[in-house]
Order: structure tokens, then sequence, then C-alpha cells
């Protein structure tokens, strides 16, 4: 408990040595205070006289009417008591009390835990046990990912037909379309990775789902745009749990690829003909395809238990602990950066994480984490449960309806208003109370002032022209958890969830940046622009001149436009780019059903490939009868 001495310089301190011995009449204990977090510790006595208010001080007061009777009842309401004070070390829950036979009888867990794992807390112990901890998840990283053929690995959206324009003209660039096997390994969880903007196939669109298009057939054929690892599952030769290791075939041109159902996953239809296909072979000759990520969750989880019930080491040990295993489990398990997972990267991204840690403990956790250490069943309870929902939050948030805090991709997923509402009333009910609890101690108008200046800085850098915020999700945590640093069991909480989103935030995805431009917020989404628009139509088509003889037509592009070229889909394939603003049929099927798409865009000087144009717009679409 902190002492009750008058002195500024203890009344202004913030609870650091929790439990420690503090004489009733004179504590010489180093105090520490939000205002010198980052000062080694602070000694000096202040004169315990208050000094006269200064010139613009009085002037100040005057400017917000801090001397009228309401306002200032209201300011000295925020403010808090003066001298600020301490909050008092929690009180175990867990101390039963038996009434029987007329006495009472007391049992408290957490002492009598603490009495039978003490001999367990010694350092060298520690020590043995941490150097075993990291050899043994080195082989398990190794069995995870090192002992499959590296060209092997494919991610959950590895297809043989690239999006956008990315097989240009005719599909040459992704050629060649037969005759040729490959033996691959998938990651696990695949099913749950989904398009993030329309993908148009034929005359549908398909959104928020894997895209896998065919495998009805006998034979199982997949279209080239199909996600491999998504259509593997489907069909049954890897589990979604585990991953795993199977071989394809391409077998070219295939026509017709129907739609079904399997292993929880849907396909769609294609009734026309595609220049790639695939189909499965039933046996692979790879090796070690099973993905660990369950075991490793079950391991790490295991160890942090362990540290927080029977190891026991040292608070800002233990807080390095989490930091090192939440960051290593997602970049080596739970969310690589990619397959298998690259070690410069995850060391590239390390130490400025443990820099910001390090911000973390002075800030937040060691007001908190050391007022749990006479309790330490509770402090698991708090801090693990909390700290892994946040670890794997692309597990835990994979229902939310919400991918980014961008209003393009709120408004597209149903759902994802309500949910941000939701979220947002959650979030606002979580500050309230930790306002309330903030300005119990008197430091609260130091808080607002930090933050009111971060967000006016984030206001000005949203205004920045070509640019657009983005809040990602370490940055989130970076921002709420400076106001958690108290002793409640609440703000263990919101430290556990904070530190593991914040670490699965840089682990899986980097320090991206806080302003990013329009194109890389958009994707693979349609830009918006104006549409070119077809001529030909199904009432103007005139079904009895032979197929092979028409011509499809669309209209020129209006004035004042920067775009100067047509790009035109035939069955999802390129086939024209130039300026002309006619097609002939004569090379199509006339027994198939045929879908056109049509797109603008900047033509260069001397290339009329599709991968020069501007990202392909949202198109207009004639499917014409055999």
């Amino acid at each position: 408990m902190a002492s009750t001495s008058t002195s500024r310089s203890e009344s202004e301190s913030r609870l650091t040595h929790v439990g420690s011995d503090v004489n009733s009449t004179h504590s010489h204990s180093v105090k520490f205070s939000p205002r010198d977090t980052f000062e080694i510790e602070e000694t000096a006595a202040y004169p315990t006289t208050r000094p006269r208010p200064k010139q613009w001080q009085n002037r100040l007061r005057r400017a917000f009417w801090l001397d009228h009777p309401r306002v200032r009842r209201i300011w000295l309401y925020i403010r808090g008591p003066r001298p600020k004070v301490d909050l008092p070390d929690p009180t175990p829950f867990l101390s039963l009390t038996f009434y029987a036979g007329g006495k009472t009888r007391s049992i408290a867990l957490e002492p009598t835990w603490i009495r039978l794992t003490r001999w367990f807390t010694n350092p060298w112990l520690f020590v043995v046990l941490a150097v075993g901890y990291i050899i043994g998840f080195a082989f398990f990283a190794r069995a995870q990912s090192f002992l499959t053929p590296a060209d092997s690995f494919i991610g959950c959206t590895a297809t043989y037909w690239a999006a956008n324009d990315g097989c240009g003209l005719n599909g040459d660039a992704c050629g060649p379309f037969g005759n040729a096997s490959f033996d691959f390994r998938c990651p696990a969880q695949c099913s749950q990775v989904v398009l993030q903007n329309p993908r148009t196939v034929g005359d549908e669109q398909v959104d928020f789902v894997p895209l896998i298009v065919g495998g009805g057939d006998e034979r199982g054929t997949y279209r080239g745009d199909t996600f491999i690892c998504a259509a593997a599952v489907q069909a049954g030769l890897i589990s979604d749990s585990k991953g795993g290791c199977a071989t394809l075939e391409l077998t070219g041109n295939f026509t017709n690829f129907l739609p079904f159902t399997a292993n929880g996953l849907s396909s769609i239809g294609f009734p026309t003909v595609f220049p790639v296909s695939f189909r499965f072979l039933p046996t692979t000759s790879l090796r070690n395809c099973s993905d660990y990520r369950n075991e490793a969750l079950a391991f790490n989880a295991l160890i942090t238990a362990l540290l927080f019930l029977v190891l026991r080491p040292k608070p800002i040990v233990l807080y390095w602990c989490l930091v090192c295993i939440g960051f290593w489990h997602v970049s080596l398990f739970s969310q690589p950066q990619a397959s298998p997972p690259p070690l410069d990267v995850a060391f590239q991204q390390f130490l400025p994480a443990l820099f910001v840690a390090y911000a973390f403990w002075r800030l937040a956790f060691r007001f908190t984490l050391p007022a749990f250490r006479k309790a330490p069943i509770e402090a698991t309870v708090w801090y693990l449960a909390p700290y892994w929902v946040g670890v794997l939050t692309n597990i835990t948030t994979d229902k939310i309806p919400i991918d980014r805090l961008v209003a393009s991709d709120i408004t597209a997923r149903p759902g994802g208003l309500t949910a941000l509402i939701i979220i947002i009333i959650i979030l606002l009910v979580i500050v309230i109370n930790q306002v309330r609890v903030i300005r119990k101690t008197g430091w609260l108008p130091w808080y607002l002032g930090w933050y009111i200046a971060g967000g006016l800085v984030t206001l000005v850098l949203s205004q920045l022209p070509g640019l657009e915020l983005r809040i990602h999700h370490y940055i989130l945590a970076m921002v709420l958890m400076p106001g958690t640093g108290f002793p409640t069991r609440l703000s263990a909480i919101y430290q556990g969830f904070l530190l593991g989103m914040f670490l699965n935030g840089v682990a899986a995805f980097g320090f991206d940046s806080i302003l990013q431009t329009p194109a890389d917020l958009r994707r693979d989404a349609p830009l918006g622009s104006d549409l070119p628009s077809f001529v030909t139509n199904s009432t103007n088509y005139n079904a009895s001149i032979p197929f092979l003889n028409q011509s499809i037509f669309w209209n020129a592009l209006p004035d004042g436009e920067a775009w100067d070229g047509f790009a035109l889909l035939v069955d999802d394939v390129e086939r024209y780019v130039g300026t002309a603003l006619n097609y002939s049929l004569s090379a199509l099927d006339p027994t198939l059903i045929h879908f056109f798409r049509l797109a603008v865009g900047i033509l260069p000087s001397s290339c009329i490939a599709f991968p020069h144009y501007r990202r392909l717009l949202t198109h207009t679409s004639l499917p014409l009868p055999p």
C-alpha cells in the first residue's frame, strides 16, 4: 500500500513496489509517476508549500471561467483528489471462508498455492528451463516449416491464373496450360481466406468466400483461377485444421465446370470454355506436411501458464516472456507473413517491437502486473485468457464482418456497420469505466492532455492530400495501452488483450503506415469511374445472322476522359486490347454460351498488353447465348 505521507513526491506517485514494507511514519521507497515514466527514479523531495499562481495561470483561469462556481465544481471533479493518491492492491478473490460447528474456517488458496510451489521459483531453474524452451521451440518450428521443400509451399490464395490482368492477352503469360504436374503444400485454415472484393465469374459475382470454380464433374476438374488450397480441402485431400500436401496436374482447355459442395465449401459453375484447368492426383511424394499450429498453441499456452502459476519470475521478466512468446508464435505458427516463414523479415520487425513493448512496460504493465504477484492464480486468468485472444486475432475475430477500419470495407460486407456500432459501444463503456478509475487517482487531466494532443496530431495527418488514415490494430493497441496503467483487474484484462493484439499485428503484417494511398486500400476493387457501354445487347442482337459472321459493338469514349483504349474479356479471358469499337465472333464456338466484359484504360505508346492498363474497372457485361 502506498504511503500516506503528504509530501508531493509521494502524493503524486504511482504504485510500483506493490506489497513492499512501508513504515507508517517514514517511507523512503522509490516512487514513479506518469509524468516521469521514462526516468529511472525520482528521489528528490519537493517543497511542501504550494507556489503562488503565475500571472499567465490567472489569465488562463479567467479565460476558461475556472473562477465561476459551477465551472470550478466541474473542474475539481474532473481533476480528482489533491494530493494525488495510489489505488490499493486488489484483494485476492480466492480466499474462502467456511462456517462449521460454530467455528470459522478460512482457506486462502493463493497463499497455499504460493507455499506449495515456492521450490520452483529458483531463478537458476528458470534459466535452465528457458534455455530448454528455446531449443524445443526451435525444433518445433523446424518440424512445422523447414522439412518440406521451400518451393512446394503455396499460400491460401495461390492459383494458376493470375488475378486482374496478370495473364495478359489470351492468357499467354500464364502458359503452358497442360501436361504438367505440381507437388504442393498448403497451410491450415485456408477455408477462412476469402475474397475481399467482388470477383466476376461468367455472369456471377462472388465475394467473402474462397474462390472455387468447378470440381463437380466425375474427375473433379477445377478452373485455373480457383484457390488451389481451398479446392484441395473441398476435395478431401488435405485437412483444413492441419493443412497438408497434394499433387495436381494441369489439363488445359475444359468446358462446363460444374458446381458442388463438400467438406463445408461450395464451388460455383462456369458453363463455357476456359484455357486452363487442373485436377488432383490421388497420391503425392511430399512428406512432413502437417501444420502444427494447434499443437504449438497448446504448448505455448501451457508454458505461459507455468510461468504465471509455478515459476513466477519477477514481473518484468514475466512480461518479456509474454512479449517474446507471443511474437514468435505468430511469426512461425499462427500467422506467418509467408510460407515458409521468412526469418529475416521476422527479425526485422522484432527489434522495433521490443522498443514499443518497453514503452508498454513503462507506461502500463509496471503499475499493474506486480500488484498480482501474491495472486498468481488470478493473474493467470486475468492476463493469459485475453492475451491469447489477442495473439490469435486472426481466428478470434474471424466471424466479425469487418476486415479493415475503412468505410468501403465496412459498408460492403453484410453486418459490417452493425458490428462496428457494437464494437464502438463496448469500447465506449470500457473507456468511460477506465476514465472513472483514473479520476479517482487525480491523474485524469494529465492523461486527457496527452490524448487530446495525440488526437489533434491524428486529425492533422488525416487531412494530408492524397493519403487516407488507416488505424491498424497494432496502432489501436498502442493508443489504448497507456490508459490501463492502474492496479485493477479490468486493467489486467485490457493489458493482456492489447499486448496480444499488438504482437499479432506487428508479427503478421509489420509496422504498416498509419497513412496509405487510396490505391493501397482499394486492393483489386473497382475504381468507380464511368463505365464503357455496349451497343450490341439482347434487344438488337440479330439471331438470324450466323453466329460466326456476327460482331459485337461498343460506344466510343466520351470527350474529356483520360482513357484512350479498351480491353475486352471474352469468357473471363482477355481477348482484345486496343482502340477499335467492335470485335468479331468468328473465333468463338457457336455451340457455347459466351460472356463479354468491357473495360477502359490508358494505352502505352508502343504496347497494348493489358498489364499496362490501369486496374480493371467495374465493367459492362454482355452474355450471348449460343
